[in-house]
């Protein structure tokens, strides 16, 4: 049998993504992988649409005005099984590592925002769309489906991970829980340099809340990671010396213990990597006052229904289909 009780080396990526630069994003990527690699850690995490950055612009240019922005976005999102993923994976095979990065993926003329990981040697294992693009989001991109809320079984233990809102979303939290998940990835952008967004004047608190809550309703680790706004992004969108629109800095990264406790982090504002060391043994020990898809379930009162069946926009009734002549 194998060890019970395992310790893993995470780090959380705390930077920001070359803008709508998607082959500098990936070069990017991979020296900070080879970097995490190099200080011994087994997994790496990255933010929200680190390739190519979050878009932005959703929150402060009309429709009409981000018709632009928007073709360069989908010219620079990245296709699953692309050369872009393959440099990724190639990377992670180099480092030893494994990697989960948020991407813009493109799927036909649809995007995604989307979670892929790879494992060790380099191959793509799981993927998660945002099930749910929050508010303006939906300018951007499509939902994904059950089948994204799938654990990723891997050497280190069992991965998954949800994007920045959907963690207000309780029965696909529980959905992850209900599955063993061991190590969590949160995903999110760096909100709280941007003025226009509803909540970016709390968003730091929000998402130190939800993740530290996942947590400990979980009884699992949470790696926080968040962007950065860089002066090239603020250049972009035409927001240079205008601090009230948009600011360099912002993000709120830490990894979680099972306890809710924080076991690196919080950092903001500056890029970084933070490391830590999980130690399996944390779990049980918060499982044993509460295993939330255990002994504390109370499934004669309270149970959750998931279809975890992929969706598609065409079926075929095989018997109202006429046969050729």
């Amino acid at each position: 049998m194998g060890d019970p009780f395992p310790r893993v080396s995470v780090a959380a990526i705390h930077a920001a993504s070359p803008f709508l630069d998607r082959e500098a994003g990936v070069a990017k990527a991979c020296r900070l992988i080879a970097e995490a690699g190099a200080h011994g850690a087994q997994l790496v995490v990255f933010p929200e649409t680190f390739l190519p950055g979050y878009p932005f612009w959703i929150w402060t240019h009309t429709p009409a005005m981000s018709g632009e922005l928007f073709l360069r976005y989908y010219a620079n999102s990245v296709e699953l099984h692309s050369e872009t993923t393959a440099a990724i994976g190639a990377a992670a095979k180099q480092a030893g590592c494994h990697v989960v990065i948020g991407i813009s993926e493109r799927d036909g003329a649809t995007l995604y925002n989307t979670l892929v990981y790879f494992d060790d040697q380099g191959a793509i294992i799981g993927r998660h769309r945002k099930l749910q693009p929050t508010n303006v989001e939906r300018t951007v991109w499509g939902r994904g489906d059950g089948s994204d809320l799938r654990i990723v079984e891997t050497a280190l233990g069992r991965l998954g991970g949800l994007i920045c809102w959907e963690h207000s979303m309780d029965l696909a939290r529980y959905a992850l829980t209900s599955q063993g998940e061991q190590i969590h990835i949160a995903a999110w952008p760096a909100i709280s340099a941007l003025s226009h967004d509803p909540s970016s004047g709390v968003f730091d608190n929000l998402t130190e809340a939800a993740a530290r809550h996942h947590a400990a309703a979980g009884q699992c680790f949470v790696i926080n990671a968040q962007s950065v706004i860089d002066a090239a992004t603020i250049a972009a969108l035409g927001f240079t010396g205008r601090p009230e629109m948009m600011r360099e800095g912002g993000g709120w990264s830490a990894i979680i213990g099972p306890s809710g406790r924080l076991i690196a982090g919080p950092h903001r504002d500056t890029e970084t990597i933070l490391y830590a060391e999980l130690d399996f043994a944390e779990i049980i020990g918060f499982k044993y006052v509460s295993d939330t898809a255990g002994h504390y379930a109370r499934p004669d009162v309270l149970r959750l229904y998931v279809d975890y069946r992929a969706q598609s926009n065409v079926v075929v009734d095989e018997a109202m289909t006429p046969l050729a002549d």
